[in-house]
Order: structure tokens, then sequence, then C-alpha cells
């Protein structure tokens, strides 16, 4: 890796809070060391839209062709390299607040640009602003998501997602589909695959036992059959398989007071380090509600690292000034402290 200290981030949809949000992270000083895959045109209309403090100013952007080292990236300057593939006929005229196919592919764009530039080991981590969904479909994207995205680019390499804040760390079986086919999906090679990857993800946190509970799927974690047998079928034996390989895994705990146990707070000590989830909502409901501003999605199990915002592209704000780039700040620390672990010393995150 050339470049161990610099981050890539990519733009996001561009008719959502992504640009606004990378433009206050670098206003801020808290995006030191990033460099922006997107359009440099997006990056300067947002910082344009912004009031800045007339002592601080407002960050110019600038175009680059390749990541520079940290040390030569300049204070007070967004560098964008600008991402092949972005639409021929530009984004002018784009709406915010809408979803729009241009700005899809827009997205798209900047999405594979970061990742080949981490794939390349041309950044030391990927850090994705949001995006739309059916921003990305209507631009004739196959995948429903960065997750899915992302695991294409790198060969089909099972990933899982992770929701983290300082109070709750959260490892999904499954995401993005309906609960009918995820049931579906359930499995006992699923859930133990999970187990593996989340025991040796948490080996770069600087937990090389991390205490893993494992949610049912169904009410109380069915009652003993009488709610479901998933819990006896598919889930124990995935947990006594992974037991049987060291890994510190208990349950299946009932899913609506795990995460309650699980939660570290200065008063109350999480009984659990992480917490695997069956189901999308399930798993990300809980993180979430404990706030947006600190939430952080991990992508475990690709070649590189990927950390992104715990929040949408915010529709209904974007354009308006008034988007927290809390959770993005949050991501780009966490991204710095997940490639310190992988490249020194494990380091607690």
């Amino acid at each position: 890796m050339n470049h161990t200290a610099t981050l890539a981030i990519s733009m996001g949809d561009p008719a959502g809070i992504g640009p606004e949000i990378i433009v206050k992270a670098f206003a801020a000083g808290q995006a030191g060391g990033c460099v922006v895959y997107g359009d440099a045109q997006v990056i300067a209309d947002a910082a344009m839209r912004l009031a800045f403090d007339p002592d601080t100013g407002r960050p110019s952007v600038a175009r680059i062709d390749a990541p520079l080292r940290r040390a030569d990236l300049p204070v007070g300057v967004i560098p964008v390299i600008q991402a092949p593939g972005l639409p021929p006929g530009g984004l002018q005229g784009l709406a915010l607040g809408r979803v729009d196919a241009r700005a899809g592919a827009a997205a798209h764009a900047a999405i594979v640009a970061g990742a080949q530039a981490a794939l390349r080991g041309d950044v030391a981590a990927l850090v994705t602003a949001p995006i739309h969904k059916e921003s990305l479909h209507a631009a004739g994207v196959p995948f429903p998501g960065h997750t899915e995205l992302l695991q294409n680019l790198c060969a089909g390499a099972p990933v899982r997602m992770m929701l983290a804040n300082d109070a709750l760390r959260t490892v999904l079986v499954t995401v993005h589909m309906s609960v009918r086919k995820a049931i579906e999906a359930i499995t006992t090679e699923s859930v133990l695959e999970t187990l593996r990857m989340t025991q040796s993800a948490a080996a770069h946190w600087g937990q090389q036992h991390p205490r893993i509970a494992v949610a049912g799927l169904n009410p109380h974690a069915g009652e003993g059959g009488l709610f479901g047998d998933e819990e006896s079928r598919v889930i124990a034996p995935a947990i006594a398989q992974a037991r049987s390989e060291g890994i510190d895994a208990s349950g299946p705990h009932a899913p609506d007071t795990v995460f309650m146990r699980a939660r570290n707070a200065p008063d109350h000590p999480g009984e659990f380090d992480v917490v695997v989830a069956m189901l999308h909502d399930h798993g990300l409901i809980p993180v979430k509600y404990l706030g947006l501003d600190a939430g952080v999605n991990v992508t475990l199990g690709l070649p590189f690292i990927r950390t992104s915002p715990d929040h949408g592209t915010a529709f209904d704000i974007a354009g308006r000034g008034q988007a927290n780039p809390a959770s993005l700040v949050s991501a780009i620390a966490m991204a710095r402290r997940l490639a310190a672990a992988a490249g020194n010393a494990a380091v607690s995150v």
C-alpha cells in the first residue's frame, strides 16, 4: 500500500445530503487525509450553498488526478478525483431531493472508482456517503445497495453488514431482501459463516475473544418450539459448531431483550461485545434508536476497509444546509482506526 494514511470518500447520491456532509466534514477539519471520488462540480456546488463563518471561510475544491499522501494534501481544500463513468451529459440542472437516473449513475461511478482505488492499495479505506436505492435502480444498477455492489466488485466474496456505535455493535446474517426470502436464507451454514467473520473482524479491533450473542429469529427465540423451530433446527447447531472452533458464541437469545443486555453504557456494562442478528431490522433498529449521529456501517469480509454513515440520503432536507455530518465523521474516524489496526498492531475501536 503506497498511501496508507489516505482515505477515499465516495460522494454518494448527488441529489441527497452526501455532498453537503462531506463539505461540512472538511470545513470542520474532520476529514483530513481524505480524497473524494465523485464529481468536483457537485462538491463545489454543495459548498456554495452553505453559509460559513467569515473567520474560517468556505473550503475550496480542487480536482486532482490521483490520491496523494496525507502530508501532501493541502489544508482547507477538498481534493476530488473525477470518477470515470459519470453521466456524459453532466449533472447540470439536477433537482435535489428527487430520484434521478443521472444521480444514481453518478453515485455508482463514485463507488466503483473509490473501491478500485482501495483494491489497488492507493487508499487505506473507503468511506461511502449515502446512496438512494431507487436512483441506482433507475440507472440500471442491478444491486440494491453498497454491500451487494462492493461484494460483486470483489468477485462475490462473502460479506456481512455491521452497524456500530459506542454502545452497541450488531452483525447481520441477512441484509437487503424481503423477510420471506431472508428466512429462507438463514441456514446453519450462513449463521456459522457470520460467526466466523465476526470473530475474524474482532481480531482487528483488539478483541481476540469477543463475546458474541446470537439473537433468535422468532419471538422469545421460539419459546421451545412453540413459535417456530429455526432456533433449534438452524441456529443452535451453528452456535455449537462455532463454540467447538473456539468462538465465544452464545444463544439463541430472545431478540427483544438481547440488545438491551448487550448495550454498553457507563452505568450498564454490556454482557456481550457484539450481537449477531438474523434479520436487517432486528439488528439495525436498536443501533439506530440509540442515535444516528454516532452510528457507523462497516462491511465485513471485503479485501479492504469500508465504512459509511448509518443514515440515508435524507431527500427531505437535501440542499437546505441542515444535514448533520456527525455520522460521516464517525465513519471516517472508524475507517482510520481500522486502517491503523490493519497496518500495525491491533487497536480497540
